[in-house]
């Protein structure tokens, strides 16, 4: 599996995401830059990266200007055709901008930045210690829409304890129903507010960003 990593003008985690997959997973990485096209050296098997970042310093909304770059217009089009593509916090905020995703980020509730250690479980009820650093990471959607990604199990995360245990107390950012991260219906295009590519190395004393990977399928 080959992983191509696209680089806004304010992203400030490609190079992280970059080190996590070259180096600490051992994969083959290129880097894509936001206003090229092409991604004909990429099969459905490979994977298309969003990092983290400011992406045109996240004016209007986050992600929203993103969205328009030139290399989005192929990941929507890399995606629709069955291509796997993980976006990372601001990554997440571009897919839901360019409706590979539903629902929003919108600014934190408590209206503070948070960068800290917290607490993921998955569907399988297993539980990774993963940092986040974001100040639009609530995740908000109608009921209708969060009721179908809870029935068709498309919600990647919760926010939870060490323990598993889902409670608001555990949310970071009061994302609704403590969603962490989702899919789409087809279960290639990935989204999540965490950032898995900062909990990689054994030198950080966290590889459970590794064991996400893992749980996503792209390893």
């Amino acid at each position: 599996m080959k992983f191509g990593i696209v680089v806004f003008p304010g992203s400030n985690c490609d190079r992280d995401m970059q080190d996590a997959l070259q180096h600490d997973m051992n994969k083959e990485v290129i880097m894509l830059w936001h206003k090229d096209k092409d991604l004909t050296v990429f099969t459905k098997d490979d994977c298309i990266v969003l990092p983290g970042g400011f992406s045109f310093g996240d004016y209007l909304r986050c992600g929203a200007i993103a969205r328009f770059s030139p290399m989005m217009q192929s990941v929507i089009e890399f995606a629709n055709n069955g291509g796997k593509v993980l976006g990372v916090c601001n990554g997440f905020q571009i897919l839901c901008e360019s409706g590979l995703l539903p629902g929003v980020l919108m600014q934190n509730g408590h209206q503070q930045f948070v960068s800290k250690n917290i607490f993921l479980k998955n569907g399988k009820d297993n539980v990774y210690k993963i940092p986040v650093a974001h100040g639009d990471g609530k995740y908000y959607a109608d009921n209708k829409t969060l009721d179908e990604l809870e029935n068709n199990k498309q919600v990647l995360y919760y926010y939870c304890d060490e323990k598993g245990t889902i409670d608001k107390s555990f949310n970071p950012n009061h994302a609704i129903r403590n969603i962490a991260g989702i899919k789409n219906k087809n279960g290639n295009v990935f989204g999540m507010m965490p950032h898995p590519e900062r909990a990689s190395n054994s030198f950080l004393g966290n590889i459970d960003g590794i064991k996400i990977f893992t749980d996503l399928g792209l390893n």
